[in-house]
């Protein structure tokens, strides 16, 4: 299947404008700036476990799964070099064709701007239109922006029962 999303930009609270757009295998050298510029505890957060280099292999995995397994979204920024990436949200279609494990990251310099509630909030309208049933995501209990965020966007979220440093987060896309 095709990702449909349509690129648009968007203006956040403090005023910056980002372009949101697909993610695409070019995207991968400036993929690995993005996470070269994240602090120590940004990839805690993300990834849940200490990263200090990025795993390209899985990087170019992922790349070339989407669209046909998954969606990718990707903030940019005009930049001396051309843009930066400063969010990127994806979700991957695994074993049952209607869900999805979402991921997103934010740029710290684009932290508490709204960045997160776009990407996902464009993330969660390309899973409807392409018929998936529901939405999931591990995050850190300790991740409370993240947590606030998938509340405020109508996730349940619930203790993972497998490790009591996990939550939950769950979103019904469609009816059944």
């Amino acid at each position: 299947m095709n990702d449909t999303f349509a690129p648009f930009d968007a203006t956040l609270r403090d005023g910056r404008s980002v372009h949101l757009r697909a993610i695409s295998p070019s995207d991968e050298s400036e993929l690995l700036q993005a996470f070269a510029r994240m602090s120590a505890d940004a990839r805690y957060m993300r990834f849940m476990r200490s990263v200090s280099e990025p795993n390209v292999e899985r990087l170019r995995k992922a790349l070339a799964t989407i669209p046909e397994h998954g969606i990718g979204i990707v903030a940019t920024v005009r930049a001396p070099d051309g843009i930066d990436i400063v969010g990127t949200c994806i979700a991957m279609i695994g074993n049952d064709p209607s869900r999805c494990e979402f991921a997103i990251t934010v740029a710290a310099d684009h932290g508490r701007t709204g960045l997160g509630r776009v990407l996902m909030t464009a993330l969660i309208e390309a899973a409807r239109r392409r018929g998936l049933y529901e939405m999931e995501g591990f995050v850190l209990a300790v991740n409370q922006p993240m947590l606030r965020l998938a509340a405020g966007l109508g996730f349940t979220i619930s203790n993972d029962p497998d490790d009591f440093s996990v939550r939950l987060c769950r979103l019904r896309l469609a009816a059944s």
